[in-house]
C-alpha cells in the first residue's frame, strides 16, 4: 500500500489517500483536486510533486 497528503502540497488539506499503487493514488488526487480545489487539469508540475510525495503505507 501507498499514502499520500494532500496537505503536504497544499497548505491546510486535510485530505489523505491510501490505494495498492501510485496510478491509485493519483486517480483520487485528481478526483479530489477537481472536486476540492477547483481543478479541472493537473498541471504536470503538481504531479511531479504529488509522485514526489507519495509513501509507503
Amino acid at each position: 500500500m501507498q499514502s499520500f497528503s494532500c496537505g503536504d502540497v497544499v497548505p491546510g488539506c486535510g485530505r489523505t489517500f491510501t490505494a495498492p499503487d501510485e496510478g491509485g493514488i493519483l486517480a483520487q488526487v485528481a478526483a479530489h483536486a477537481a472536486a476540492d480545489h477547483g481543478l479541472t487539469e493537473v498541471p504536470p508540475a503538481l504531479v511531479a510533486q504529488v509522485r514526489s510525495r507519495i509513501t509507503a503505507a
